[in-house]
Formats: structure tokens, C-alpha cells, sequence
């Protein structure tokens, strides 16, 4: 790190203060490399904007630590099963997310709770990408590392930190003195006091929580070692596990980041620690980080309320999208509305507030379009730019390494993105200017990706009449197969046809007259 290079600074939920992020490792060549793993969805329905104004703080600490000069490995999960309804203490009850999600009326298009994980996590991906956040290198699902939690557990009970029952395995909160250091719950009475917990009558402890839950009848199911009672080694793993044991498969024993929703801290970020710690008598993350609650128009997102909104709600023309809330609004726009309040305090979205946004948005790539059209002209003269831009990236990248000032970090890029335009108006702009102009907007948007997308451009304009009629061929013939596939009883065939639809982004509905669909 040179001279000139500021240190990464983040509120730690640990410590409850700013601390300077120092990573444990470094690359070969002398990087420093953040460990980082951010809690992702439980996929039983389309991610909200909440959850995404968290992923969204998990990226600009990506982003960051790269503007920095650092290496990162970034583990994102997504939980496929085991995170029951009633999830806000530590031994949650209640039906699992997943298997709720099946038996509503949206679930009904679903044939297994499988699919239905697949959907969702189709979905969550095209979102993603919709909102130009960085893939992380790992999305692990916990249905695929059941082994490993099950591995856990085992040591667990081994070394009495855990013990089974006929109605599961319990972490026994006692046995780990530090329990409650993150979100200060230690008390087992208040806890007790604040709505029912798993009533198991062999439960040593009322904050002690479930690393397996013993139920054959469960749709989501593994045989496990854990046979005491009439369940017989049936069940499936706890939430809490699931997290700590993929961030320290593919993370270490102890990472340097951990980040998620502020509603996380307590049960789930605490009872990882619990699980960790004691598995490996090591730290299990160095720093912590939350994102706090979204709002929209100053009251919490409820379906009731009619203002909760997924992302395809407003970036998908109707009647997908929401028109009253101007759909379809450019994702771009929408992902600056989300990151232009600190992560560390509440926000409000507002309407105007995604209007401005989209103004915003325009102007950049106004900006942008002029860079690149000057460097093909490449006129003579003098660079006019350099100064100005140098001075905003510095104010940007500053802001942005001290706690994610997004507020500050935005204000800056946009006032260099004017100066270009401004320097663009009064004269043809040299090719030095542009080149000056271009490697600005190229670093604002490695920063905070709101000049253009990194997956490309949507499909539009003259040509998306013929792309729709493509599309409609395409799903069309997939819809063949999948009847036949079906009537033969060839469900591998099926498997693969209900697969690629996801993978264009296809919503199939099966109907008495017979199937139908529509972009998702």
C-alpha cells in the first residue's frame, strides 16, 4: 500500500467502533487478501430491495478493497433449506422457509421444493446481475454441504459443546462462555421471556439452539449419524450451522469479514460464532459489518401495505413491473437510490428519490458517451480534466475506504461526471481530455458500478422485436420436449428442460389449457 493509499476502515458490530481492516493473509505478490462471506437469501421467493441494499454494502466492500489494491475471495451462500418461519431467537421453530414456500399458492407451480430452490436461485442471479454486482468467486448451497455440517455436529457433541436428543442435536450455550459478545443477548431468561422457543423438554438450556433437527417427515431430508428417538437418523440441518461451517470450508478457520443484515446479528451471526469458535478455539471472523433496515416512503416494506418491492417489481415493464412505482426503471438507477444512503443507518426509499436517481444515471452515461466518442475523434490540445478528476477520485476513493461514505463517494463522482460534460459543451474535447475523462468513469464504476453495467447492455431497440420472436420460438420447442419428456416419465429429460428455461429467464405455468409463460 503506497503513501497516497488509505487504509480500509469499517464499523465493526464487534467492537461497536471504526476499526482499520487489516487482512491476516497475503497474495504471493504481496497483496493484501480479504476473506469476506456475506449471508446471502434463503431462496423460497424474489429477494427484496432490502435484501439487496444489504448485498449491495457486500459489494462496495468488494469493490473497495480491489480500488485499494487488495485480493479478495468473496463467498456468498444461498440457504436451500433448514430456516424455519419463526427465526428471532436462537433455537428457532415453526415450518422451514422453504417447505412453507411449496405449499402456497405460488408454490403450487412447483412440482418439488427442489425446483422450487432452483427457481429462486435462478431468480436471485438474473437480479444480481441486474443490479451490476460482482459475482462472488463461491454461492455455495447448503443442501450440498449437509456432510460437513453433519461433520460439525458430531464434533461438537465429541467435545460436549452439543448434545442429542430424540428430538435433535442442540449447541449448548452454557458450555461457550463468550455467547452474546456480538449482539449482547446472554440472558436466558429474557430471552425465554420474548415469544416461545423449541419446546423440547430434554433441552438443557432455553438458549441452546438446533445443529440438527431430527424429522423423517420433512421434505427436505439426509440420513444422519444422530439416531436416538423414534426419527431414526432423519432430518436436516440447522441455519446457524449452515453458515459457519461453508465460510470456514472455504474461507480458513478464522476469516477477516463477515457482513450480512442488521437483523442477522442476533440469532444467526451469534450462533455461528458459538458453532465456530468452539469447534476450533480460533476467532471466526476478525471484523463484522451489518447493513441497517430499508424503509419505503418513511413506513417497513409489507405485503400488506402494498410497498414491498423485489427488484423485478420495478425494473420489469408491467405488468410484471410496478407502474405506479415507474416501472421499468433503469437498474442502474435503482441500484444508486440503494447505495446512496450509509449502510450503517436506516433508509428511506422514496419515489423521488428513484427519479432522481434515474436523472443521475443519464448523466453518466452522457458523460461516458462523450469520453468515448472524443477518444475516436482524437483531437489535438491540451488534457483540461486531469486535475479536477484526479481531485474527485481521490475524494471518492477516500470516502469509500473510510466506513463505505457512500453519501460523499457519489457526490464526488458526480461532480466529476459534470465536469466532463461541462468540459465537453464548451469545446470539442481533446483526446488527452477524453482519455483523462474515460479512466475517471472507468474507476468510478469499478467503485460503485453506477456508470455502466458489467454484464452488458439489455437487449432493446430496433432489434427486440426479433429477439422476443427468438425467445418465443425457443421456449416454445422447450415446452414440446418437456410434455413428451414428461408423458414418457423421463424426468432427467424434464430435469434439463425446466433448467434451461430458468435459464432464459422463463416463468412456466401449468394450466388446465395447458401450459403458459412469461418472462420472469
Amino acid at each position: 500500500m503506497s503513501e497516497t493509499t488509505p487504509p480500509l476502515r469499517l464499523h465493526d458490530t464487534l467492537t461497536r467502533r471504526v476499526e482499520t481492516v487489516e487482512p491476516a493473509a497475503f497474495t504471493d505478490d504481496g497483496r493484501p487478501l480479504l476473506r469476506f462471506y456475506s449471508c446471502g437469501p434463503t431462496v423460497y421467493s424474489y429477494a427484496h430491495i432490502g435484501n439487496f441494499r444489504t448485498f449491495l454494502t457486500a459489494d462496495l466492500v468488494v469493490r473497495t478493497a480491489e480500488a485499494l489494491g487488495w485480493a479478495v475471495r468473496y463467498v456468498s451462500n444461498v440457504t436451500d433449506v433448514g430456516h424455519l418461519t419463526e427465526d428471532d431467537v436462537a433455537d428457532s421453530e415453526g415450518e422451514d422457509k422453504m417447505a412453507k414456500a411449496l405449499a402456497s399458492k405460488e408454490g403450487e407451480r412447483f412440482e418439488t421444493v427442489w425446483d422450487l430452490a432452483r427457481h429462486y436461485t435462478a431468480a436471485l442471479e438474473a437480479d444480481w446481475q441486474a443490479l451490476n454486482l460482482r459475482e462472488p468467486d463461491l454461492r455455495p448451497r447448503a443442501t450440498e454441504h449437509v456432510r460437513e455440517q453433519i461433520e460439525a455436529a458430531q464434533a461438537l457433541v465429541e467435545s460436549g459443546h452439543a448434545y442429542e436428543t430424540d428430538d435433535g442435536v442442540y449447541f449448548h450455550v452454557p458450555s461457550f462462555p463468550d455467547y452474546g459478545k456480538l449482539s449482547g443477548n446472554t440472558d436466558a431468561e429474557t430471552l425465554e421471556g420474548t415469544r416461545d422457543v423449541v419446546r423440547d423438554d430434554d433441552k438443557r438450556d432455553p438458549r441452546d439452539f438446533a445443529l440438527w433437527k431430527k424429522d423423517p417427515g420433512h421434505l427436505m431430508q439426509w440420513f444422519s449419524p444422530f439416531t436416538d428417538g423414534p426419527a431414526a437418523g432423519w432430518g436436516f440441518p440447522g441455519w446457524h450451522l449452515e453458515c459457519s461451517v461453508m465460510a470456514q470450508k472455504y474461507l480458513g478457520e478464522t476469516i477477516d469479514l463477515h457482513g450480512g443484515g442488521e437483523d442477522l446479528r442476533f440469532p444467526h451471526h451469534e450462533c455461528e460464532i458459538a458453532q465456530a469458535e468452539a469447534l476450533t478455539g480460533e476467532p471466526f471472523s476478525r471484523y463484522w459489518i451489518h447493513t441497517r433496515f430499508l424503509q419505503v416512503e418513511g413506513e417497513k416494506m409489507s405485503k400488506s401495505k402494498g410497498n414491498f418491492l423485489t427488484v423485478r417489481d420495478l425494473t420489469a415493464p408491467p405488468p410484471t413491473g410496478r407502474a405506479d412505482w415507474g416501472a421499468p426503471v433503469d437498474p442502474l438507477a435503482l441500484r444508486l437510490v440503494l447505495i446512496s444512503g450509509h449502510y450503517a443507518r436506516p433508509f428511506n426509499l422514496t419515489q423521488k428519490a428513484l427519479a432522481d436517481a434515474q436523472k443521475n444515471v443519464a448523466r453518466y452515461r452522457e458523460a461516458d458517451d462523450a469520453a468515448r466518442d472524443a477518444l475516436e475523434a482524437g483531437r489535438g490540445g491540451a488534457d483540461v480534466l486531469a486535475d479536477d478528476l484526479d481531485a474527485a477520485w481521490a475524494e471518492a476513493l477516500a470516502a469509500m475506504a473510510d466506513d463505505l461514505n457512500t453519501p460523499v463517494a457519489l457526490a464526488a463522482a458526480y461532480r466529476g461526471a459534470n465536469a466532463v460534460l461541462a468540459a465537453h459543451r464548451a469545446a470539442p474535447l481533446s483526446a488527452a481530455s477524453a482519455a483523462s475523462a474515460a479512466a475517471f468513469l472507468d474507476r468510478v464504476n469499478a467503485l460503485l458500478g453506477v456508470v455502466r453495467s458489467e454484464y452488458g447492455e439489455p437487449a432493446g431497440g430496433a432489434d427486440a422485436g426479433a429477439d422476443d420472436d427468438k425467445l418465443r420460438k425457443q421456449v416454445e420447442d422447450l415446452l414440446v420436449e418437456r410434455m413428451v419428456a414428461r408423458e414418457q416419465k423421463d424426468w432427467a429429460s424434464a430435469d434439463a428442460v425446466r433448467d434451461e428455461l430458468d435459464r432464459l429467464g422463463v416463468k412456466v405455468m401449468d394450466t388446465p389449457a395447458g401450459p403458459e409463460w412469461r418472462r420472469a
